[in-house]
């Protein structure tokens, strides 16, 4: 081993016998060795040992260089490693350490010194030669981030110099060495964006004026007191070295406040960009020194506008006050410091604002004590401008931050992973709303916080008292279905109202409307109001019950108006019936008293009316008051006494919600919408729903009759009640469908409303003006002049828009021609067009050599040919003539005048001899003059140009041909060149041979003997921009007129029609990249692919299919494209660069990490182009962006960059990654870091797990790090500690957001997602986009989220992936378009938003995180930010990329997840208060495009099991039969279309409107038609219908019983068949069972009804419920890959049977065993409140009525209608399943010993049954449809017994009745799972069917490509 003489501790010699731990230590280790074993040591290394961490990595870097320095270097880490933890007791330590010491053991013996003979001499000499290369040398010349690099590996090598050398041995020169390297690693640290501290060769972003600006203000520290520590060794030197130690304002805040480093180091940059980018708009250059003091105060205004609205509302003083005579500007950078570094630190707290509030005032308060002397106002102390500096770092985070976490801890420990009742435990809202009350600045600073929130638990919510257990804050979430009506009150009495207006009218004797102004109906209609207090009544109870668990926490107003709000709704119940009464006769006793009393106002008027007219007043306030939304904004928002008692009836105060009101002008839009949608619903409603009724349930034979009083003989049943003299149930049956239909169709209206309005929107943005590439070709002469109009800085543009002079033109056109052709270079390097297609689509940077604007020749496709047989046929002697015909083609024109003047230039060049030059001069003099003359075609022969056009075809050809031997090269081209001259003067020009006499003459007096034209310069074919105008002129000559199809790639064409499109929408004008807003982009990560492996290309599934193999059917022309690139000589790739590219190929069509970073990272590209456009001047016109080599000028434009757009990607798991067993995870980390190191700007944020020993005792502490990538590493920047695990507290996703939050930069935050992608062209525009923060439309507040439009890209997967790609493109485009404009409540969905970034850093953030009820965490964020006075808007000029589920069970799960998301923001309080304080229609527009949506959806699903079950009630009971042979009752046919309605609402192809009025937009008409018919054929209508039931089924199981949970669903391709199993348990509950009762009822209904057989509307109505079930039953197995395949139904069979017998127990998996599987589909029952079980049994009461109804239809019971038959009926079911336990008990505990007798008991069993049955069908007249109709009858009952003992489970466990419950249970399984298998298995005989539905599922090439598969696999079936 190495010396280690000089040691102060012996060290034992290694072991050299491997222990049995050395040789699992090196099995653990060997799979990540052979992935990187240069980085494995350090990059493994356990948490508790990560300070050797840097030892190991400097051991990997040097062993190059000298591999006995890195073995000593290992041999230091390991003897540290040993000291920090000798017995090895931290997590993976002694595997670690048996690792490195079998690696010393080798290393030992296969190393040896290269620069001395001893160790000690070889470490000394190679720290001393790295100094003098790397330190010495370099310091000037190297960059900060190697410098810091290169001092690091230097530090270490010292360290490990002076184990290995003895102290005595260490020369003087090494230890100034080590002085100097331990000086200058002060200064070079590891930066982000700003190297502040390097030294010597500066960054180009440290010399840009702002940054110093902006600096210098940061370091202006005069005047502040600095902190005294206390110290027992020299005190009397601290304040020296504390003067030093303050570098700046955040330095003193942070000595006074114990601030972490880290925290302090990322603030102070986050601060220093903030104030640069803010300061830089629209500020001078050329004199700037300091940042302008406006700057300060508008930053401080951002950041503090949410804190001095917070003190407003206490009526407290504000802390950010500025004493007279202070310096302003320092005090306020003080302040925002502060702000920043408490945000910066607060971890999860950073989801409670006014929490942070609180903490800034009351630091703010010790900080205006320090600096002014103040009085302590809780000690009364004065204090001491010396103030005592913080004892540690950690002091903040340890006093203020930590006490509050631990709170919040316990809270999130209580809710029980989220399944605890949201009414038991308290969220983020809870405590952070305890802010909102004065108390809070009642507390004791800092100790009160834990003693407030302070919880009596850390388990269960059940285990703590409720008067001890702190209450609920404001509100409770309470899971019950009254939220619908509780949050939207004022919407349901409208509709409610209307519904009884419209009743009341129809029935008068004429139903028409005009019957209103008749006296007695108007009185009638009167009685709405009495329905409206009633109404109110609810509203008031409901407000006291489901805030009740709250009440302890709200205020004594509060309360008081909670019980007033009751008392005075329960007197006006009272008052307006008696009134009423009152004024009608025979009134009762009560009445005539109360009208004795009001007499005298009785003979003035009606009583009644003046009751109405005083209850009225509040809402006549509340109209007037509509109408001033300006002044009603004010009110809510003042603070004043008397205005908040006035407010205080109409709604609570809250610090939320106040003044929503919305500008007279978006009012009046948004309202004109609304009035219009409910005329047209109200209308419809009255006509087709409500009208036709009437009659059915009026009229029969006399006016005196009606279906109420028709009296019923003969039921068919045993009718309980045979006397009543009123049919409610069959009142009911009749009007209950219609009455759900009434409650549902406004949806429908709104999706006809918002279609219209979206698309004559759409249309007045000009979107879709530009579709096709037909269309764009018209248009293109106008996209460069669009382009600078949008996209170029205004300074170079005239206001105008015309350009000042020619020069400015080519200077815009050539900035036009940068970014287009960076446009089609980014498009060539993903491989969506060819390298034939990229060169018809570049443009020349430069037009400087032509007189004509050079167009992409696929704009002058085939121009040239047509214009040289346009000339050849050219018959008349004007040349006028022809020139007109050509000039009227303005491409035509070009590309002659530019083929003309190109070909003279080359020619001209590549001549060396000045006489051939001269020819050519005169030649193209000839054509100048005689064109000026028209005389041209008289001096030209046109008849020979064809021949002149194949020579120069050749000629331009061999130009571009590759050559070995030029002596040949060059005689072919001047065989070539000198037939063209030639044909020119001879056989076109008339009088060429003048030319040549005049040339010979002069050859003659020279007496030269060589021929014309063999002297060329042939070097110049070499020359790269020479070449590319001979390629662009041979493009010209032969391309052909099926060029005008280029690009023929569909995603290609689309962006740059879209591109192009977007050009003359309305765009705000592009700032100049100084000027515009900085932002940065995050991106959240779990453990996602990042880049797929060659493994998973080439992996293949059952059918032979790879998923390699899929993409190249499904992208034919991309693969070939690759191909050809990575085949390109030019380009060199290895055998391993192909591999490497073809993952990144297959990655980037998948949902991936790297395709998001490479998206993203266009905005860098875009950005540095932009810059470099602005400073490059004219130089921009020659050579182009791609040609810059100023090194000054790149690293100028990249400083630009970095300090206006940043990205970090938040990868939560990423220590978890390196440090997994699992080579999945080390390969998603290895990713990840190759990307760093690919893209130099990203940066990576994770949540570092570290062990550390305090005490002796291990404890795990956690970080928030930041990284950048390095040279094969990853390097560190930023570390803070946490107070905690944070991502277990509320949902995973926020929280990963949370985190990384702090390490953003800029003024704007877009949230990307990890399925989302971006192009260049789009990135290019995000500079226009952001100045629509600027914007302030109307003068109101300014946006707070800009909403951006997505494009769907993976709709050309399968047929779902165009399904779910076409709707989601509707969602994204015209149903924002109309949230956002005219409606105003758009909020936050999806993740491609961009928001104000210190607007919502000072509210909240950019998600809400409480466990289980922010589940849709996006969806809150816009409803925070519209609560707390946000506005969000949406632009479809500018869009994203984003990837959706491709497979039917991936759509299902996130189908569930939203729909579960929905159901929580039901109960949420931000819903609640949405609904309350939003104006009506706003109100309107946000429950229809929220939680209205879903309920919509529900009450479709609810209409049918109403009519079904109406329909089954009516005829079981012999009432359809009596009321349709009635001749009394003539009006059945309304009662037919009525019902006919709610089967046109129930197909809801109307909801379809939106995506065919989109396409059409986008497309074309014609093309949205087609694409709908196609989706019809495909079966869209069947999958949208299955979706329908996903969307029902967990919004009402998440509002009933809860159950919410984020859902995984992988973002794989799906080209692989799911099992029968997986279908089954992902949709028994929500479909199959679902789609069997409503068989069941259809069946019975087809048996036993009489109704309608006579009418074609029945056919109608029972067809759409059939498809219904057909949906939901089969539509998992359509859309299912090989569904349908014989072979895969066998063995789907087979595992289905396996999966059903498997038994269920502890630790066994759901996918394995149906037991395991059905107890957790009962998970939600176990956490249900009492409500949603009494609910369910409520609800499984209805399967009861089968057997009711059957039984009394059977032969058996010869029509007798006594309950006993009923009774019988159950002693008959009840036998059967004691008969089946007592089977099933014998087989289990007598099958193995007693078979003899087990085989006599079921012989015995079965001779019983067949004698019992015997006797029924001959004595008892059983017949056999009453054996089939029995099952029907005891099927439902069954399972009702089954769903009742599920919801009763603690109860039957405790009676020992659970094991048949769970039998039974599984016995009905079996029956479902045969009925769809048999289904199945018949479709699936017919080998066509497998085939028709693959070619359904995928595009034609693949189901191709499928069977190919299957026949090279082997596979002939």
């Amino acid at each position: 081993m190495a010396s280690s003489s000089g040691t102060k501790k012996e060290r034992a010699p290694p072991p050299r016998r491997q222990s049995k731990a050395m040789r699992q230590a090196q099995k653990m280790f060997v799979d990540v060795q052979d992935e990187d074993s240069s980085a494995i040591d350090s990059e493994l290394v356990p948490s508790s040992l990560a300070a050797i961490a840097p030892v190991l990595r400097v051991a990997n870097q040097i062993e190059k260089d000298n591999p006995r320095v890195a073995y000593l270097c290992r041999f230091y880490a390991f003897e540290k490693a040993h000291r920090m933890d000798p017995p090895s007791s931290g997590r993976g330590v002694r595997q670690f350490k048996t690792y490195l010491l079998h690696k010393l053991e080798k290393e030992e013996e296969e190393t040896r010194p290269q620069l001395a003979r001893t160790d000690p001499k070889e470490i000394m000499a190679y720290y001393q030669n790295f100094y003098n290369e790397k330190i010495k040398e370099g310091q000037y010349a190297k960059k900060p981030e190697e410098m810091a690099m290169i001092l690091q590996i230097a530090s270490v090598l010292y360290d490990v110099l002076k184990i290995v050398v003895p102290t005595e041995k260490v020369d003087d020169q090494t230890h100034r060495y080590a002085e100097d390297v331990q000086r200058k690693r002060e200064q070079y640290e590891h930066y982000n964006i700003l190297p502040l501290n390097a030294v010597g060769a500066k960054a180009a972003i440290m010399e840009l004026p702002e940054i110093k600006a902006a600096l210098h203000a940061l370091q202006n520290v005069q005047n502040l007191p600095k902190p005294s520590v206390h110290s027992t060794n020299a005190p009397h030197d601290f304040p020296e070295e504390r003067s030093k130690s303050i570098f700046d304002i955040l330095d003193w805040l942070s000595s006074v406040f114990g601030f972490q480093k880290g925290n302090v180091a990322n603030q102070r940059e986050h601060l220093i960009l903030l104030l640069a980018n803010m300061d830089v708009r629209k500020r001078d250059l050329v004199v700037y020194t300091q940042l302008r003091s406006s700057t300060v105060q508008k930053l401080m205004d951002k950041i503090f506008k949410n804190y001095w609205s917070w003190c407003k509302y206490l009526c407290c003083e504000q802390n950010t006050r500025i004493p007279q005579g202070s310096h302003k500007q320092q005090l306020q950078l003080i302040y925002i410091g502060l702000y920043l570094l408490i945000w910066g630190e607060a971890s999860n707290i950073r989801f409670m604002p006014e929490c942070i509030c609180y903490i800034f005032h009351k630091m703010a308060e010790d900080v205006n004590g320090i600096l002014f002397g103040n009085v302590h106002p809780v000690t009364g102390d004065t204090y001491h401008r010396s103030q005592m500096a913080a004892p540690d770092e950690e002091k903040f985070l340890r006093t203020v931050i930590t006490p509050i976490y631990q709170v919040l801890r316990k809270e999130a420990k209580r809710n029980n992973g989220g399944k605890a009742s949201h009414s038991r435990w308290r969220n983020y809202d809870d405590l952070n709303e305890y802010f909102w009350s004065s108390k809070c600045l009642s507390l004791k600073w800092p100790t009160g916080l834990k003693e407030e929130f302070s919880v009596h638990s850390d388990v269960m919510p059940n285990k703590v008292p409720a008067s001890k257990s702190k209450p609920k804050t404001n509100f409770v979430e309470a899971r019950t279905f009254w939220h619908l009506y509780r949050s939207f009150d004022r919407m349901w009495i409208f509709f409610i109202m209307a519904f009884q207006a419209m009743v009341i009218v129809a029935w008068a004797p004429d139903g028409s409307p005009a019957a209103l102004f008749d006296e007695d109906v108007f009185r009638s209609v009167l009685t709405i109001f009495i329905t409206q207090a009633f109404l109110n009544l609810l509203q008031a109870a409901l407000d006291i019950a489901l805030s009740f668990n709250a009440w302890r926490s709200l205020k004594f107003t509060q309360i008081l108006r909670y019980l007033l709000k009751f008392a005075v709704a329960a007197v006006w119940a009272a008052i307006l019936p008696i009134c009423y009464a009152s004024s009608v006769q025979n009134s009762t006793r009560l009445v005539k008293f109360f009208s004795n009393l009001t007499e005298s106002w009785q003979s003035q008027g009606s009583l009644y009316n003046y009751a109405v007219a005083i209850y009225l007043m509040p809402n006549i306030l509340a109209a007037l008051l509509f109408f001033l939304p300006q002044f009603k904004r004010i009110m809510e928002r003042s603070s004043s006494h008397i205005v908040t008692l006035f407010m205080w009836w109409a709604q609570p105060k809250l610090y939320v919600g106040r003044g929503l009101h919305e500008g007279m002008s978006q009012l009046l839009k948004y309202t004109l919408f609304w009035i219009l949608l409910l005329i047209c619903k109200l209308a419809f409603s009255y006509y087709v729903e409500i009208l036709p009724l009437i009659g059915p349930s009026k009229s029969i034979i006399g006016p005196s009759k009606s279906i109420m009083k028709l009296h019923v003989d003969n039921y068919e049943w045993h009718e309980f009640f045979p006397n009543v003299t009123h049919n409610i149930g069959v009142v009911i049956a009749i009007w209950a469908p219609i009455v759900l239909v009434y409650i549902m169709d406004t949806q429908i209206w709104y999706s006809i409303f918002s279609t219209l309005f979206g698309g004559i929107h759409g249309a007045l943005s000009h979107l879709g003006e530009i579709r096709t590439i037909g269309m764009l070709r018209s248009r293109f002469q106008s996209v460069p002049t669009a382009f600078c109009r949008r996209l170029v800085p205004s300074s170079d543009v005239d206001t105008k828009g015309r350009y000042m002079d020619k020069a400015m033109e080519r200077r815009n056109f050539a900035s036009f021609s940068h970014v287009w052709n960076e446009f089609i270079e980014s498009m060539r390097a993903e491989d969506l067009i060819s390298n034939e297609d990229r060169d018809l689509l570049l443009v020349p940077y430069s037009s400087n050599d032509v007189s004509v604007v050079q167009w992409p020749p696929f704009l002058l496709a085939g121009k040239i040919p047509i214009a040289l047989d346009m000339a050849k046929d050219f018959k008349e002697k004007e040349d006028t003539d022809l020139f007109k015909k050509i000039k009227k083609d303005y491409y035509m024109r070009s590309a002659v005048v530019e083929c003309y003047e190109t070909l003279r230039e080359i020619i001209y060049g590549l001549l060396e001899d000045e006489t051939d030059r001269n020819i050519v001069r005169q030649i193209c003099y000839d054509v100048d003059i005689f064109i000026q003359q028209h005389k041209f075609l008289n001096e030209f022969r046109m008849n020979r140009m064809p021949s002149l056009g194949e020579k120069l075809e050749k000629f331009l050809k061999l130009l571009l041909s590759e050559y070995d031997a030029v002596d040949v090269y060059k005689s072919q081209i001047i065989n070539v060149l000198q037939d063209i001259m030639e044909i020119i003067l001879q056989d076109i020009m008339v009088n060429g041979f003048k030319i040549l006499e005049r040339y010979h003459v002069q050859i003659q007096s020279n007496y030269k003997k060589e021929q014309r034209f063999e002297r060329l310069n042939i070097a110049l074919t070499q020359n790269k921009s020479w070449r590319e105008k001979v390629v662009r002129l041979h493009l010209l000559f032969t391309v052909k007129e099926s060029a005008i199809n280029v690009p023929t790639n569909l995603d290609a064409r689309r962006r740059i029609t879209f591109f192009t499109n977007s050009l003359f929408m309305n765009i705000p004008s592009a700032p100049k990249v100084r000027d515009m807003i900085s932002f940065s982009v995050l991106t959240p990560y779990y453990r996602e692919d990042v880049l797929y492996s060659v493994d998973e290309l080439y992996k293949e599934n059952e059918d032979g299919i790879s998923t390699l193999f899929y993409l190249q059917k499904i992208y034919p022309d991309e693969w070939m494209n690759f191909q050809k690139r990575i085949n390109d000589p030019k380009l060199n790739y290895s055998d391993d660069d192909k591999k490497e590219a073809t993952r990144h190929w297959v990655s980037y069509r998948g949902q991936t990490l790297s395709r998001t970073v490479r998206g993203m990272m266009y905005y860098k590209h875009a950005l540095e182009l932009q810059c470099f456009l602005e400073s490059a001047g004219d130089y921009a016109s020659f050579g182009g962006y791609r040609t810059m080599e100023s090194s000054q000028g790149n690293e100028r434009v990249q400083a630009l960059g970095d300090m206006k757009f940043t990205y970090v990607v938040s990868c939560q798991l990423l220590g978890a990654l390196k440090t997994s067993n699992d080579p999945r995870d080390r390969r998603h980390y290895n990713d990840i870091l190759n990307l760093m190191i690919m893209y130099p700007s990203l940066r990576v944020a994770y949540i570092d797990e570290r062990e550390e020993f305090v005490n002796g005792r291990s404890h795990i502490f956690y970080y928030s790090v930041l990284l950048k990538g390095g040279n094969s590493y990853n390097t560190e920047i930023y570390r803070i500690k946490l107070p905690g695990p944070p991502t277990d507290i509320g949902e995973g996703k926020p929280e990963n957001q949370n985190h990384a939050i702090v390490f953003t930069r800029g003024e704007a935050l877009q949230t990307i997602d990890m399925n989302q992608d971006n192009y260049f062209e789009e990135a290019f525009k995000m500079r226009n986009v952001l100045e629509e923060f600027l914007k302030s439309p109307s003068g109101q507040r300014e946006p707070t989220i800009l909403g951006l439009r997505e494009h769907i890209f993976t709709g050309s997967v399968s047929s779902l992936a165009w399904f779910m790609s076409n709707q989601e493109t509707s969602f994204v485009t015209i149903s924002q378009r109309i949230l956002a404009n005219p409606l105003r409540v758009r909020f936050h969905y999806g993740h491609s938003d961009i928001f104000d970034r210190i607007f919502h850093i000072t509210r909240g953030g950019i998600s809400k995180a409480s466990k289980t009820i922010n589940l849709s965490e996006d969806v809150f964020a816009g409803m925070n930010s519209t609560l707390r006075g946000g506005y969000i808007t949406h632009h479809e000029y500018i869009q994203v990329g984003k990837g959706r589920d491709v497979g039917m069970n991936q759509i299902s799960l996130v189908e569930a997840k939203v729909a579960n998301g929905n159901g929580e923001q039901t109960l949420s309080r931000d819903v609640y208060r949405l609904g309350h304080r939003l104006d009506f229609f706003r109100m309107l527009s946000f429950y229809f495009t929220t939680v209205g949506f879903y309920l919509s959806s529900m009450v479709t699903v609810l209409t049918v099991y109403m009519f079904l079950y109406g329909r089954f009630y009516m005829v079981m009971s012999g009432l359809e039969r009596e009321i349709l042979e009635n001749l009394s009752i003539h009006q059945s046919k309304a009662l037919e279309q009525a019902l006919v309605t709610q089967s046109v609402f129930q197909l809801g192809l109307l909801l379809v409107l939106p995506m065919v009025m989109e396409i059409g937009l986008e497309k074309g008409f014609c093309s949205a038609l087609g694409d709908f018919i196609v989706m019809q054929l495909q079966l869209a209508s069947v999958f949208f219908t299955f979706q329908l039931g996903t969307k029902v089924h967990y919004f009402g199981r998440t509002i009933l019983h809860g159950d919410s949970k984020f859902r995984a669903t992988g973002r794989e391709f799906v080209v692989f068949h799911a099992k029968f199993s997986e279908n089954y348990r992902l949709y028994s509950r929500s479909h199959f069972v679902k789609g069997l009762e409503l068989v069941i009822l259809l069946v019975l209904y087809q048996i036993y009804g009489h109704s309608y057989r006579s009418s074609n509307l029945y056919l109608f109505i029972t067809s759409s419920l059939w498809f219904l079930v057909g949906s939901w039953l089969f539509g998992p197995f359509v859309f299912n890959p090989s569904g349908f395949d014989w072979q895969k139904t066998v063995d789907d069979w087979t595992d289905w049977k396996r999966w059903m017998g498997n038994r269920g127990g502890i630790g066994m998996h759901p996918d394995r065993s149906w037991e395991s599987w059905w107890d957790g589909e009962q998970e939600h029952l176990k956490f249900s409140n009492i409500r949603g079980r009494i609910l369910e049994i409520i609800l499984v009461l209805r399967f009861f009525i089968y057997q009711y109804g059957i039984v009394y239809h059977l032969d058996i019971a010869h029509r007798s209608k006594n309950i006993l038959v009923y009774g019988l009926s159950w002693l008959v079911l009840v036998t059967t399943l004691l008969v089946l336990k007592m089977v099933s008990v014998g087989r289990r505990r007598f099958g193995t010993n007693f078979q003899l007798m087990c085989t006599i008991l079921k012989a015995l069993i079965f001779l019983g049954f067949m004698s019992v049955m015997t006797d029924l069908f001959v004595i008892c007249s059983l017949t056999i449809s009453d054996l089939f109709a029995t099952v029907l009858a005891f099927l439902p009952t069954g399972w009702a017994l089954l769903l009742i003992g599920q919801v009763c489970r603690p109860l039957f466990k405790a009676i020992g009745f659970w094991d048949p419950i769970k039998e039974l249970a599984k016995a009905y399984e079996y029956i479902i799972g045969f009925l769809l298998f048999a289904a199945i298995a018949i479709l699936s005989w017919f080998p066509f069917v497998s085939e028709f539905q693959t070619r359904l599922l995928f595009n034609q090439a693949f189901s191709r490509g499928l069977q190919i598969s299957m026949i090279l696999s082997g596979r002939k079936d």
